[in-house]
């Protein structure tokens, strides 16, 4: 059992952290500001470099944020509904769902932008559809999900990169998605990705209890009066939409669902109460780490978020594997 000494200052030092890689991550640039100029720039006068920072950077910045939020709470919800610690939405291709539903949006009906989220939660349900349909066989195997969500993200990976290839990437939003590149995002995807990412993130913080009933195994939360399949299919929803809502605009992420919750349980233990609340800022924090990362390692070019996301959550994704395998059988 953690302490909660150990959780209050897991909470804040994260907290800090976070404010402080957000002062770099402003910083990151030819344009350079100090504190007390964003402060005086953002609330009290004028200041040139400051609009062009928060016009250019700001967007970014929050919506690496907000969506890195997303997709850790995505991961702790799938985790608990399918017991399986090897759960991620873009390992299982709940994200690759979402975004070929996205990018399909995007090409050809490009009026309907303000609704790609939804259009894209539907593809993500279909792909969560696809993988529990295929991956029942008189119960859910954790094993057998991994192996059948690998596939079916694969699927929707070749079918996405087919696309952009064969329209020579001229829909530069569809290619965006494609290639989770957050290089040119505005105040308006930032609206958009903020306004159901809200609705998502507080649905997840009302259902910690059932996650944690869900823990128990079946027979007995069914004596506790549980539903267990409705809860399930519900929580399970809200995995869906909060993958899909940060897919849609920031394209693709793999492995920031499975690496976040894995450490937010050695820093606040298992109690989703406590756990979904700090995923929400490690989230946020690994994201945006990932993003700053890709813009500084090869400056003046720029690695996409996803792409340092891939090369350190394979290794991670490889070490739980052969845990889970010694713990499983």
């Amino acid at each position: 059992m953690i302490s909660r000494k150990k959780v209050v200052l897991s909470y804040i030092v994260t907290a800090v952290l976070l404010f402080a890689l957000f002062l770099v991550a402003v910083n990151t640039g030819s344009l350079k500001i100090t504190p007390k100029e964003l402060f005086d720039g953002l609330f009290i006068k004028y200041n040139k470099t400051v609009a062009t920072i928060y016009d250019l950077r700001f967007p970014r910045i929050f919506i690496a944020m907000i969506g890195g939020a997303a997709m850790a709470v995505s991961g702790v919800l799938l985790q608990a509904v399918m017991k399986n610690p090897l759960a991620d939405p873009g390992i299982i291709g709940i994200s690759s769902g979402a975004s070929f539903t996205a990018v399909l949006i995007t090409a050809f009906f490009p009026t309907l932008y303000f609704f790609t989220p939804l259009f894209a939660f539907i593809g993500g349900v279909a792909a969560c559809l696809l993988v529990y349909s295929l991956s029942w066989r008189g119960g859910l195997s954790p094993l057998r999900i991994i192996l059948v969500g690998v596939a079916v993200n694969a699927m929707f990976t070749g079918l996405m990169s087919a696309f952009n290839s064969g329209t020579g990437s001229t829909y530069s939003g569809a290619a965006s998605i494609v290639n989770a590149n957050i290089t040119m995002k505005t105040w308006d995807d930032f609206q958009t990705l903020a306004i159901y990412s809200a609705v998502g993130l507080v649905l997840s913080l009302l259902v910690c209890s059932k996650c944690n009933l869900l823990a128990l195994e079946d027979k007995t939360a069914r004596s506790l009066g549980v539903n267990v399949n409705g809860t399930r299919i519900m929580i399970s929803g809200i995995a869906v939409l909060l993958a899909s809502i940060s897919t849609a605009v920031i394209g693709p992420i793999s492995f920031l669902g499975l690496i976040v919750p894995h450490i937010a349980r050695l820093l606040v233990g298992s109690d989703h109460k406590r756990l979904i609340p700090y995923s929400m800022i490690l989230g946020a924090f690994v994201f945006l780490l990932a993003d700053t990362i890709g813009r500084t390692i090869a400056s003046p070019y720029e690695i996409s978020a996803s792409v340092i996301m891939s090369v350190i959550g394979g290794p991670f994704f490889i070490i739980l594997l052969r845990r889970s395998d010694k713990r499983h059988g």
